[in-house]
C-alpha cells in the first residue's frame, strides 16, 4: 500500500541534523554513513570508471566521497528535490545535477549508477518503471549498486518508523529489490547485508565482511550488471 509522498524540500534546511537525530546511537556524524557506502560501492566497481550517476542525491551528502573514490570519473547526481539540488550544487561545484522529472533524460549513459536509500521512498507501483528507467541510463556491462533498509532489522525499523521524513516509506526486502532487477534486465551479481558494527567497535570493522549473509545488519546492499 503506498502512504502519501513526502515532499523534500521540507526537510532540506535539517536533513542532517534529523539524520543525526534519528541514528546518533550507531554515529554521531551524517558522514560515516556516507563514506561506508561509498566504500563499499569502490569494492564492487573499478576505480577507473568513467562516468558515474548518484540517482536520489539529496542535499549531496555522498557527493565529495564519491569523487574522492573516482577521481577519474565525471560524477553526477539527481533528485526530484528542488531545493536538496540547489544545496548539492552550492556544496559541490563542478558536479553536474539533474532534476528528476516523469520525461528526464540523460546525454550520455553511465558505467556506474548508485542509489542508496532511495526505493523505499517510490511508490511501490512505480518501482518497476524507475528500475527500467535506470536499466536505460547505463551502458551495456555498466554496474547498478542499491542500498536499502533491512526491514528484517527491528531497530532499523524504528529509526524509519520515527524519522519524519521517511513517512512514506515501504522498505523492500532483498527479495523484492531483486526482483525489480532482474525483472529489469539487470541480472544480480553480489548482495549482503550490512552496517552491523558502529564507529565505536571499529576494530570489529573486518568481521563484517564475514557477517553478509546475516540478515541483522541495518541495511543491505545489492549489485547488478546490465547484460
Amino acid at each position: 500500500m503506498n502512504k502519501p509522498k513526502v515532499d523534500f524540500d521540507d526537510y532540506t534546511d535539517n536533513y542532517n541534523s534529523l539524520l543525526r537525530e534519528s541514528t546518533g546511537f550507531f554515529a554521531e556524524s551524517e558522514a560515516y554513513f556516507a563514506k561506508y557506502k561509498v566504500d563499499i560501492l569502490r569494492r564492487e566497481v573499478p576505480a577507473t570508471t568513467k562516468r558515474l550517476l548518484e540517482y536520489g542525491c539529496g542535499i549531496g551528502r555522498n557527493i565529495p566521497f564519491l569523487r574522492a573514490a573516482f577521481p577519474e570519473a565525471t560524477i553526477a547526481g539527481s533528485d526530484i528535490s528542488v531545493a536538496s539540488l540547489e544545496i548539492a550544487r552550492k556544496e559541490n561545484p563542478g558536479v553536474e545535477f539533474i532534476l528528476e522529472q516523469a520525461d528526464t533524460n540523460v546525454a550520455e549513459p553511465y558505467e556506474v549508477i548508485f542509489i542508496a536509500g532511495v526505493f523505499h521512498h517510490i511508490p511501490v507501483k512505480e518501482r518497476a518503471c524507475v528500475m527500467k528507467a535506470l536499466y536505460q541510463r547505463l551502458i551495456p556491462g555498466g554496474t547498478i549498486v542499491i542500498f536499502e533498509h533491512n526491514p528484517f532489522n527491528p531497530v532499523t525499523r524504528k529509526i524509519v518508523n520515527d524519522c519524519p521524513y521517511d513517512k512514506d516509506a515501504v522498505l523492500l526486502r532483498p527479495s523484492e529489490l531483486k526482483t525489480l532487477l532482474v525483472d529489469a534486465r539487470l541480472p544480480v551479481h553480489r548482495s549482503a547485508y550490512c552496517l552491523f558494527v558502529p564507529p565505536s567497535l571499529s576494530v570489529l570493522l573486518p568481521l563484517e565482511s564475514k557477517l553478509g549473509w546475516l540478515p541483522l545488519g541495518g541495511q543491505y546492499w545489492v549489485t547488478a550488471v546490465r547484460d
